[in-house]
C-alpha cells in the first residue's frame, strides 16, 4: 500500500510539474528529472527502485510503438542511410571509445567491464530525444533522423552488451559469431514485427466497425509483439518498431478520420503519463544509488561520468559531421542518392547535440547480473550503475537545457546562409 500511495503521489506531482514546465517554458523532462532527484533526497520518502524487466516490458513497447507510428515512413526510408549509420556503426564506435576511456580512467576496470559500460551507454534514447526536442520546431528531416536512430540503435547496444557481459563471465568472444548473432537478432526482430503487423491488420479489418476494439487492440499488440520477439530471443525493440511503422501505413489509408482522432487522443494521454513517469523515476534513482556508495567514491564517479559524457558527445559529433560530408560527396559524385537525404552543417550540430542517453541505458544497467555463474558478486556493479545514472543525468540536463539555445542559433545560421547576397 505504501508503494501504491507513493506512485499516486509521484504521478500527481508529475502531472502538475508537466503543466508548470509548459508555463515557464522549460522542457518538461528536465524539470521532472530535477524533481525526482529532489524527492529522492527527502528522508521520509520510501525508495522507489526501478525493476528493469518492468521498464523493458511495461514502458518501452508503447513508447516505441507510438514513436514509430508517428514517424513518416517515406522520410524514414529517405534517410535510412544516415539512420543505419548512426544506429549501428556509431553504437559500436561509441562502445569502443567509452571502453577505452573507462579502462584507463577508472581504477580496477577490466577490459570486459569497460565494454559492458560502453555498451550500456552506447545508444541514444528515443524517449529522451522525443521528450526534449518536442516543441523546438525541428524540421521533419531532423526529427526523422533523430527518432529513427533512437528507435533502431537499442538492438545494436543490446547485442554489444550481451557479448560484453559474457566476456565478464569468462566466455570467449568470437567475432564472426557476434556478427552472425547481431544479424539474427536484428533480422529476427524485423520478421516478428512484420508478421505481427500483418496479423493485426487482418484482425483490425475484421473489427473495422468497432472503434473501441480497434483502439484496444493497437494498445495490446506492442506488448504482445515485444514478448513474442523476446521469446524467440530476437530484438523486441526492432519488432515493435516494425509493427508501428506497418500499422502507421495501414491507418493512413484504411482508418476513418474519426477513428484516427480518437486513437490519437487515447495514445497522446497514455504517452504523456508514461513519459512523465519515466523521467521522474530516472531522477529518483540517483539518490538511491548514491546512498549506497562512499562519499569520496561518489565524487570520483561523477568525474568519470562527466568525462565519459564528453567523450560520447565528441564521438557522436565527429561521426555525424563525417556522415554529412560523405553524403555530400556521394551526391556530387552522382551516385544513387536522393538530394533529400542530404543535410547541412547546422542540422549536423542539432543532431549531434540531441543524442541523449535515457531510460534504456538505465534499464540495462539495473539489469546487470548480481552474481556470476560461480556465485561471486558481479565486479563493480554498483559503480557501473552509478556512472550510468550520472551520464544519463549529465546528457539529459546538460544537452537538454542547452538544446533550445542550440536549435535557435543553428536555425538563425541556416537562415542567414540562405539569404540572397547583394
Amino acid at each position: 500500500m505504501e508503494n501504491y500511495t507513493s506512485i499516486l503521489v509521484i504521478m500527481a506531482i508529475m502531472i502538475a510539474a508537466s503543466g508548470m514546465a509548459d508555463k515557464i517554458k522549460v522542457p518538461a523532462p528536465i524539470l521532472l528529472i530535477l524533481l525526482g532527484i529532489g524527492i529522492g533526497f527527502i528522508p521520509t520518502m520510501p525508495e522507489v527502485a526501478l525493476d528493469p524487466e518492468i521498464i523493458m516490458l511495461l514502458f518501452l513497447p508503447p513508447l516505441l510503438y507510438d514513436a514509430a507510428f508517428n514517424i513518416s515512413f517515406k522520410e524514414f526510408r529517405t534517410h535510412i542511410n544516415t539512420i543505419s549509420t548512426l544506429a549501428i556503426g556509431l553504437v559500436f564506435m561509441t562502445t569502443a571509445a567509452i571502453a577505452v576511456a573507462a579502462h584507463y580512467l577508472i581504477p580496477g576496470m577490466s577490459w570486459p567491464l569497460s565494454f559492458v559500460l560502453g555498451a550500456i551507454l552506447s545508444a541514444t534514447d528515443a524517449v529522451a530525444a522525443m521528450g526534449i526536442t518536442k516543441g523546438l520546431g525541428l524540421s521533419h528531416k531532423t526529427s526523422t533522423i533523430l527518432e529513427g536512430e533512437s528507435l533502431v540503435n537499442d538492438a545494436s547496444s543490446l547485442v554489444a552488451y550481451r557479448f560484453a557481459v559474457a566476456a565478464v563471465t569468462g566466455v570467449a568472444f568470437v567475432w564472426w559469431k557476434g556478427l552472425l548473432n547481431f544479424f539474427l537478432v536484428f533480422g529476427g526482430g524485423l520478421a516478428v514485427g512484420i508478421i505481427m503487423g500483418k496479423l493485426l491488420a487482418l484482425v483490425l479489418r475484421y473489427f473495422r466497425t468497432n472503434d473501441l476494439v480497434i483502439i484496444s487492440l493497437t494498445l495490446l499488440m506492442p506488448f504482445v509483439t515485444y514478448l513474442v520477439a523476446e521469446h524467440f530471443e530476437v530484438s523486441g525493440v526492432i519488432a515493435v518498431v516494425a509493427l508501428g511503422l506497418g500499422i502507421s501505413r495501414l491507418s493512413k489509408g484504411k482508418f476513418p478520420e474519426k477513428l484516427r482522432r480518437q486513437s490519437a487522443n487515447f495514445w497522446d494521454t497514455n504517452i504523456f503519463l508514461l513519459n512523465g513517469l519515466i523521467f521522474i523515476l530516472i531522477g529518483l534513482q540517483f539518490p538511491i544509488v548514491m546512498k549506497q556508495m562512499a562519499t569520496e567514491q561518489v565524487w570520483w564517479s561523477i568525474l568519470y561520468a562527466a568525462i565519459i559524457t564528453i567523450i560520447a558527445f565528441a564521438v557522436r559529433f565527429a561521426r555525424v559531421l563525417w556522415q554529412q560530408v560523405s553524403l555530400t560527396k556521394a551526391f556530387e559524385g552522382k551516385r544513387r542518392l536522393s538530394e533529400e537525404a542530404l543535410f547541412d552543417r547546422p542540422t549536423s550540430v542539432i543532431i549531434s547535440w540531441a543524442g541523449m542517453r535515457g531510460i534504456v541505458s538505465l534499464a540495462i544497467a539495473l539489469g546487470l547480473p548480481v552474481t556470476l555463474d560461480n556465485g561471486q558478486p558481479f565486479p563493480m556493479r554498483s559503480e557501473i550503475i552509478f556512472i550510468t545514472i550520472a551520464v544519463v543525468l549529465f546528457s539529459l540536463l546538460g544537452q537538454g537545457l542547452s538544446l533550445p539555445w542550440i536549435v535557435k542559433k543553428m536555425h538563425r545560421k541556416a537562415a542567414s546562409t540562405q539569404e540572397p547576397k547583394d
